[in-house]
């Protein structure tokens, strides 16, 4: 028996995509495909070997322990004569004790396992975690037979019924009875609904229940929808906090965002060696850490300030201090809104879109997996409609 690690063996990853990594067992001749469950780029793999990221040991490591657990399985199949049952092995794997097909094992074990494992930002790690412990407070999605589009309903309908964790001056005022928003309940079905997605191509159960369930939960209208309008825009560009305080670092990440469409963990990841100069102008197509999904950049000019301020390098903040801070700087400029990290996307997003960049090139710059994520900003923007009565109100005089 022979036994090797390969990438994608199918072909079926596209330039630039994440693609399987899966575990090649030949006996007699024949060979048999295991998925590790776990997925890198091309140029991330190299002669057996997770090359080139900060969790290539953990991941080798694990390549490791799961080649020891189906050589065990294999070997265990030709001493007792049986044939390689690659279904049975991939169940071992996944601590799933089962009969062929009746996926009853633990969600929660799989899922544990699993989050320890993905090649995802931290804050989507954490966001994983939080589901996790949820489910264990729900406590009905214990085994995979457990799964059905109405549990999933009971699972929403509890989720309706948490209280919104109040902040320490909601508590000082009194505030109390207050339910998680429609936006963290969405986020929830979400991520599940992710997990439960990978569970389906690895092979531990056939169909996903939320498939059944297409358009059943959706975001809120309001979530995702503010952003700054363009005296907001030129308020904050004209603030000038001290130099070097973390509040001029705050305002001037904010304002990189802005005018770029990166989020928090991409702007974070910036590289200047990855753009490249076209006719004078700085650009680049990268690909987002949190999807790995292609966007297009280009350098306007103050982002172009920003950089040559800071030595062509993004200063570095963690994400509660710069959202603290963009919360303070709100305040100072009388904003009704509250200022965050990802309103500086959701404003370059509505920004371009008023000023005539046709949707699906927003699209691009924002590096979204489908245009449907881009149109709700198309629908957040009445001060442009009642621009276009305005023109017929002329026309009628």
């Amino acid at each position: 028996m022979k036994r090797q690690i390969v990438f994608d063996h199918r072909g079926r990853t596209k330039a630039g995509a994440e693609g399987p990594i899966e575990i090649r067992i030949t006996h007699g001749g024949k060979p048999y495909y295991i998925n590790s469950g776990i997925r890198v780029r091309g140029c991330e793999f190299r002669f057996g070997e997770i090359v080139n990221r900060s969790d290539m040991d953990v991941l080798n490591e694990r390549l490791a322990i799961l080649e020891e657990k189906i050589e065990m399985a294999v070997n265990m199949c030709i001493e007792h004569g049986e044939e390689i049952n690659v279904v049975a092995i991939k169940k071992m794997m996944y601590s799933i004790d089962c009969e062929e097909n009746s996926h009853d094992g633990s969600i929660l074990d799989w899922m544990q396992e699993q989050i320890g494992m993905l090649n995802i930002a931290e804050g989507t790690r954490k966001h994983y975690w939080v589901l996790y412990r949820r489910l264990q407070q729900f406590g009905k999605f214990r085994r995979w037979s457990d799964l059905s589009t109405e549990r999933i309903y009971e699972f929403d309908a509890w989720l309706h019924t948490l209280p919104k964790q109040l902040t320490i001056g909601e508590k000082m005022q009194g505030k109390t009875g207050k339910y998680i928003s429609d936006a963290a309940v969405y986020s929830y079905h979400k991520n599940f609904k992710s997990l439960l997605s990978r569970a389906v191509r690895i092979g531990v159960i056939d169909q996903n229940p939320y498939d059944k369930l297409r358009g059943e939960f959706k975001r809120s209208d309001n979530e995702s929808t503010e952003f700054l309008t363009d005296d907001e825009m030129q308020a904050l560009e004209n603030l000038r906090p001290v130099p070097g305080t973390i509040m001029a670092v705050s305002r001037d990440l904010f304002v990189f965002q802005m005018f770029t469409g990166l989020s928090f963990s991409d702007a974070q990841a910036f590289n200047m060696s990855d753009y490249r100069k076209v006719d004078g102008k700085w650009v680049n197509v990268g690909e987002r850490i949190k999807t790995g999904v292609p966007y297009v950049s280009q350098l306007l000019p103050p982002v172009v300030e920003i950089l040559e301020r800071y030595n062509w390098e993004v200063p570095k903040v963690s994400m509660q201090v710069y959202n603290r801070c963009l919360k303070d700087i709100g305040k100072a400029l009388g904003f009704r809104k509250s200022l965050h990290s990802h309103l500086a996307r959701h404003t370059f997003a509505t920004w371009a879109l008023r000023n005539g960049v046709p949707i699906e090139y927003v699209s691009k710059m924002l590096g979204h997996t489908n245009i449907k994520q881009t149109q709700r900003y198309a629908k957040v923007m009445p001060l442009d409609v009642f621009r276009e009565f305005d023109k017929l109100a002329e026309k009628t005089k």
